[in-house]
């Protein structure tokens, strides 16, 4: 029973109960019997009003606590006659004003938040209580490549096919602790920086996850580093060489005044030290090949022609090895803008570390030795390709390639892929050097019609 009733019920029961005791009074006095009866009635309509005030309160509570259990905080409560009354109602109307103010700054600021996770390049990861994945904008649903990762946890987005020596970056991000940053590396070579962290939400900690792409920032870091290594290298050994070729030339005259027998002696050594002098200067000039390379010069050119020439400079070389080459070649293909000369050098790059990869690859090995070159059109440009059979990245993580001075040859000095991808940078070119886990390397360039 509600306590109005139960009000009610008592007022009730107490006034027949007093209407009872003045029957009693009929036979004495009839007079007092209806006097008290009229007090009775009169008490209990009194007891009813004041019960009806006292309980009109709770009527307001209640419809205050229908408003804010639907969220109307823009609704207010109407004043009645009752002063007193009316300062509950001014109390409760300046709680929904209040309420009502702070709901505006939050979907204000809830809207801001969601345009500002849409708009940043890095990618945001929100886990709920149990771990699962409750919010991701753009970026990290780019980053996952699905769209039913809401509700699962990230582990439930890796790959099947995830390498456990060579961990992908999604896999690298659930293992990251707590509070930590570290710099992470994609199959693909690409590198981020990802960091976990977490905030409290119904006094429950929730953890997130920022994940940053540090690719053309960290490589324009390297080139830097490396661009201000070699100058300085370049300008010390120039100046060494150059000194030493001359003393060596002047030590040269000398010979006339030595004996037959040790002037001979004395000649070989000095041609060759001079020589060595020479590989020297040809030595550090390949590395500064990369630091002075020119501007691009951009202009229409046949990726194909281009491709042709190649292949007839290395036909030769690689039917003496015994190296097969197959072209795949498309006429559909548009001319690029790009600049021939530099683009020339780089290709050659990569088809002689081809040629020597299938060399090294299958050194001593009757196995088919072959270089492919692939040429295809694609919905928004054109993707060059070369295939070896060489493998020598099989084993190599792709974080470690491009990387300055890192190479897989005996003997190499890192510079050609170094070369290679600074020609590739500046022409705008995306491009990927990986295994492709049949036994083979694959080197793509995607080539924008637009030419970058």
């Amino acid at each position: 029973m509600s306590l109005r009733h139960s009000l009610y019920a008592y007022l009730g029961g107490a006034h027949l109960l007093f209407l009872g005791l003045t029957v009693t009074l009929f036979h004495q006095s009839p007079l007092l019997m209806l006097g008290l009866e009229a007090v009775v009635l009169l008490s209990f309509a009194l007891g009813a009003r004041l019960v009806r005030r006292a309980l009109e309160p709770l009527s307001y509570t209640r419809h205050f606590h229908d408003l804010l259990q639907d969220q109307h905080y823009a609704a207010r409560l109407q004043h009645s006659g009752d002063p007193q009354l009316n300062e509950l109602v001014q109390l409760f109307n300046t709680m929904l004003g209040a309420l009502y103010q702070e709901r505006l700054q939050l979907g204000e600021q809830q809207g801001l938040l969601d345009r500002l996770l849409e708009a940043t390049p890095s990618a945001v990861i929100v886990f709920d209580f149990d771990g699962r994945i409750s919010l991701l904008n753009a970026s990290a649903q780019a980053l996952l490549k699905r769209d039913d990762a809401r509700g699962k946890p990230l582990s439930a987005c890796l790959p099947a096919d995830a390498d456990r020596d060579y961990p992908g970056l999604l896999a690298q991000l659930d293992a990251l602790p707590l509070g930590d940053s570290q710099l992470l590396t994609d199959t693909d070579g690409r590198r981020y920086r990802g960091q976990r962290g977490h905030f409290y939400d119904r006094s429950f900690s929730r953890h997130f996850l920022l994940v940053e792409e540090l690719t053309q920032e960290l490589e324009s870091s390297e080139k830097a580093t490396y661009d201000k290594l070699i100058r300085v290298l370049a300008h010390e050994v120039n100046n060494t060489v150059a000194a030493t070729g001359s003393v060596l030339d002047s030590l040269l005259y000398y010979r006339s005044q030595l004996a037959e027998r040790d002037g001979e002696d004395f000649s070989t050594a000095i041609v060759a030290v001079k020589r060595r002098n020479v590989s020297l200067g040809e030595f550090i000039e390949r590395f500064t090949r990369v630091v002075k390379m020119p501007a691009p010069e951009l202009r229409a050119n046949a990726v194909r022609d281009i491709m042709d020439d190649i292949l007839y400079l290395y036909r030769e070389p690689c039917r003496s090895r015994g190296i097969r080459l197959a072209w795949q070649r498309c006429d559909d293909v548009p001319a690029i803008a790009m600049d021939r000369h530099l683009m020339e050098q780089a290709l050659l790059n990569v088809v002689k570390n081809a040629m020597e990869a299938v060399e090294a690859g299958h050194a001593g090995a009757a196995a088919d030795k072959a270089i492919e070159f692939v040429l295809e059109a694609e919905a928004d440009g054109v993707r060059l390709s070369v295939i070896d059979s060489g493998n020598l990245l099989g084993e190599v993580p792709a974080r470690q390639l491009f990387t300055p001075f890192f190479t897989t040859k005996k003997g190499g000095q890192g510079i050609g892929l170094l070369f290679v991808r600074e020609v590739l940078n500046r022409h705008g070119y995306t491009y990927r050097l990986a295994a492709t886990g049949q036994g083979a390397t694959r080197f793509d360039i995607w080539l924008p019609k637009s030419g970058g």
